[in-house]
């Protein structure tokens, strides 16, 4: 007995995926600025309970308060972006404007064009992230701990998003072929 798995069975399976990931990355952005705020206005302690248990920040923190808040905020903006980026992608599936009759559509352009520059921002800001933090550890500042404060991995970013603008290029001759097709029919 042979089972096939068919493409709407596969796409039902990413949708229920893209949802679980969007909801961690939605705690995960969340977890962070709720503990900057506590840590910078209401409890200056539970910066040893940073967000993921990271006390590589309290050293930062005792250190310079600026320091620390430039650290969260790069934090936070890499975190929002990758939510944002799996909330359009779990909206692509809800709002269904695929159409496999018409693969090539301009709203498949503009959500990979997107996609693609959310790709860029997190590529940048994570780089930021990255060189911000081997500068305070060299200044002795603190242990750079790159992983566990999501700070490395710029490059895939920056690979990612090249690939999404050679696939809006693609899609764009697919959009100017398809309309062509139209015209002659």
């Amino acid at each position: 007995m042979e089972i096939k798995i068919t493409t709407n069975q596969i796409l039902k399976v990413l949708h229920v995926l893209s949802w679980i990931i969007f909801i961690g990355l939605c705690v995960e952005a969340g977890g962070v600025l709720v503990n900057t705020i506590i840590t910078t206005f209401i409890n200056p302690k539970g910066v040893r309970n940073f967000w993921d248990g990271a006390d590589y920040l309290s050293s930062v923190y005792k250190f310079d308060q600026g320091y620390f808040l430039v650290i969260t905020l790069v934090m936070i903006i890499v975190a929002v972006l990758k939510a944002i980026m799996f909330y359009l992608i779990v909206k692509l599936f809800i709002d269904k404007k695929l159409s496999i009759s018409q693969p090539f559509s301009i709203e498949l352009k503009h959500f990979i064009l997107i996609q693609f520059f959310l790709a860029l921002g997190i590529g940048f800001f994570a780089n930021l992230g990255y060189k911000y933090t081997v500068w305070l550890t060299e200044q002795g500042v603190m242990a750079a701990n790159l992983r566990s404060l999501k700070m490395d991995g710029a490059d895939v970013w920056f690979f990612m998003a090249v690939v999404l603008f050679i696939i809006v290029q693609v899609v764009n001759r697919g959009i100017e072929i398809q309309q062509e097709n139209d015209l002659t029919i």
